[in-house]
């Protein structure tokens, strides 16, 4: 198996559709052993029937990572249940849902701060927790989109988030090379997550990167998945500081 004897710590599963699951599911499948950290007791309950069912035995942790403490703590049970980490799957983000709707000039100053904390600050937090976990080196892996480089209605803030998420991607990059641990941000086309009914725009999105992307569809969860197994896998121990776009071609396109 390809990640047979690698460990490491998921944020971000809220249900089955979530980018985060298909990427659990990829990464196990390939022989990985993972923990999962969730938010607050809403969302525990879909973990824990998702893991029991596919990944039994899993370490869970509740995980607000707002709160310093409480990453400091998912990491130290990862540390405990695993006694090292080799990867890191950053797949979060929030902005209040007025901070999507209108104009972005209009974002006030808390949901601007609400997101660039939540939506990026958590993956320096992250890097940072791990890094002494990574004593053989290894992996860090964010999902952003499209909306950090071109202006996508409805996505406002965030997509400011998402610019400020791969800057840090290559910041930390630079810092972490020479511990050996590579730092990557997968750029996915729109899926209907829990996370995306939040966008006004979705469908509209859904609808125009079907008919525009070379290849004339949206992109899967799952290959989603299989593109953060490689990054994650030493196929691709060359690779760091970058943005990987998972769109079906879309962002390659002009008029």
């Amino acid at each position: 198996m390809l990640i047979s004897d690698k460990v490491g710590i998921i944020f971000g599963v809220a249900n089955k559709r979530s980018i985060a699951w298909a990427t659990a599911q990829a990464l196990h499948q390939a022989g990985a052993r993972l923990a999962f950290a969730y938010q607050g007791e809403r969302l525990k309950e879909n973990v824990e029937r998702l893991t029991a069912e596919e990944m039994p035995g899993s370490p869970l942790m509740s995980c607000d990572v707002t709160k310093q403490e409480e990453v400091d703590e998912a990491f130290a049970r990862a540390a405990s249940d695993f006694g090292r980490l080799d990867f890191v799957i950053h797949s979060i983000a929030f902005a209040p849902r007025e901070a999507l709707e209108g104009e972005y000039m209009k974002v006030d100053r808390d949901g601007f701060l609400a997101a660039l904390e939540v939506s990026a600050y958590s993956l320096t937090q992250m890097a940072r927790a791990a890094a002494p976990l990574m004593t053989d080196g290894g992996s860090i892996v964010t999902m952003t989109f499209h909306g950090a480089e071109k202006v996508y209605q409805g996505y406002n803030v965030m997509g400011v988030a998402k610019a400020a998420l791969e800057s840090s991607v290559r910041y930390l990059a630079a810092d972490l090379g020479p511990k050996n641990i590579r730092v990557n941000a997968i750029s996915a086309g729109p899926i209907q997550t829990l996370a995306a009914r939040g966008v006004s725009g979705l469908s509209t999105m859904l609808k125009v990167h079907a008919e525009r992307a070379p290849l004339k569809r949206n992109v899967e969860p799952r290959e989603v998945g299989n593109t953060a197994l490689f990054l994650c896998s030493p196929l691709s121990s060359g690779i760091t500081g970058e943005i990987i776009y998972v769109d079906c071609g879309y962002n390659i396109m002009g008029i």
